[in-house]
């Protein structure tokens, strides 16, 4: 690679970060389900978080809308009820932009997955009238202000 181009492609990128794991809190958002950032990428409208939910816990019906969803187990059992299968640990789930579904966890074992998010997730009522909505914006508030109340040092995760 040639001199100026190295250090045109050093100026334009981003620096490689390392987090460490368990500084980051578990971010609650019900009784039974919390969420732990890993990334929020402002510009793109983009977010990296584990999930975790304890038996009987739900995400409420919703749609992804403005981008894809990524999502591995990493332990535990969860499904859509929307679907006939079945995410056990290792199970790498692909949801497209606009898919609706149920998340819900009814196993005996809490359940952690990794999930790489796109755009705005639309919670829905049973006529599909938007009830809520979160994006990487209202994740990112929703971490400042839970580190902030909780006198927990906030992690710069936006990169």
């Amino acid at each position: 690679m040639s001199e100026a181009l190295y250090e045109f492609s050093k100026m334009a990128q981003l620096d490689d970060r390392a987090i460490d794991f368990d500084k980051i809190p578990w971010v609650p958002q019900t009784d039974r389900v919390w969420f732990k950032p890993l990334r929020f990428d402002l510009a793109r409208g983009s977010w990296v978080n584990l999930l975790r939910i304890k038996p009987g816990g739900v995400v409420n019906r919703h749609r992804h809308s403005g981008g894809q969803v990524l999502a591995f187990t990493i332990q535990g059992t969860w499904r859509y009820l929307e679907r006939d299968w079945i995410a056990k640990p290792h199970t790498f789930v692909y949801e497209p932009p606009g898919d609706i579904h149920t998340l819900v966890v009814d196993g005996k074992d809490e359940m952690i997955a990794l999930f790489l998010l796109e755009g705005t997730i639309q919670y829905l009522d049973d006529k599909d009238g938007i009830v809520y909505q979160d994006d990487v914006f209202s994740k990112y508030k929703r971490y400042i202000e839970y580190c902030e109340e909780n006198q927990i040092p906030i992690i710069d995760l936006k990169y």
